[in-house]
């Protein structure tokens, strides 16, 4: 903390060593948020993020989970005050794309947007950087689309991502089970495991998810049934898998028993050898 002193008060001020220390303290604020996940399907995007209710809060409404447009959604991790502002402004300027070019925005330009908002407030003395990162998904003519950008001002694609806390072990996980051709039933119970992961609670009550689909090109909010029911899914084919393990293995053990016998009971040769 020492070595930054002086060089933290303003996201214009680089360090010696080359660094903005206001802009790791806005990533830093993104990793302590909970955790959010993008994936990319062969017929559509998901996001969902891990929000957990108190029992008194009205159900059914997520603070971290927003619709830009039609065919875009945005899932936010960090300070989610500072979301609700870039997401004001990914909608105004979804629908001033709208009104001038009579289309609809691709999603790269409004993540382009976003990010360009963000690295705005690493220039001026007097702001502060936006203590959020986004995950921008929906489906425009290049197919379904997935950015993510972060207080510096990056946007980056993926296919897969995760972000928030925990997020490196939940990419880690990511990496090993996702594939590209995954369908949307797929991604869903993928992403409910992925949050599962390394939550304090488990099941779908705190996770709240979204999905465009690449035929309609809408937003859509994924209830709590349909969580159930892909989470449930998701839990019968686990199940299925350990008994076809298990059966696999007493099927080797069977062969194992079958060899001994058939060593056992082989006759011998007059010299003391087998056959």
């Amino acid at each position: 903390m020492m070595a930054s002193r002086g060089y933290d008060m303003t996201p214009t001020m680089y360090s010696p060593d080359g660094r903005i220390y206001q802009v790791e303290y806005a990533i830093e604020t993104v990793k302590r948020g909970a955790i959010a996940i993008g994936l990319q399907s062969r017929d559509g995007a998901v996001i969902a993020v891990e929000e957990k209710s108190r029992d008194l809060q009205v159900e059914g409404i997520t603070q971290k989970i927003f619709q830009v447009d039609d065919h875009i959604g945005i899932a936010a991790a960090g300070y989610i005050p500072d979301a609700r502002i870039l997401v004001d402004s990914a909608r105004f300027f979804s629908q001033s794309n709208k009104l001038t070019y009579d289309e609809s925005v691709e999603i790269e330009t409004v993540a382009k947007h976003l990010a360009d908002q963000s690295h705005q407030f690493t220039q001026y003395s007097g702001v502060r950087p936006f203590g959020v990162a986004l995950i921008v998904a929906g489906v425009d003519k290049k197919g379904a689309r997935i950015f993510v950008t972060d207080p510096s001002g990056t946007y980056i694609p993926y296919t897969g991502v995760a972000i928030g806390g925990n997020s490196d072990e939940v990419t880690d996980f990511l990496e090993k089970n996702y594939k590209k051709e995954m369908s949307m039933d797929e991604v869903m119970s993928l992403a409910i495991s992925a949050i599962n992961l390394k939550s304090d609670e488990k099941g779908v009550k705190h996770i709240r998810m979204s999905k465009i689909k690449t035929d309609t090109k809408l937003f859509e909010e994924v209830s709590q049934e349909e969580l159930a029911k892909h989470a449930q899914a998701k839990d019968q084919h686990a199940q299925a898998k350990d008994q076809h393990a298990q059966a696999k293995d007493q099927h080797a053990q069977a062969k194992d028993q079958h060899a001994q016998a058939k060593d056992k009971h082989e006759p011998e040769n007059p010299d003391g050898s087998s056959k």
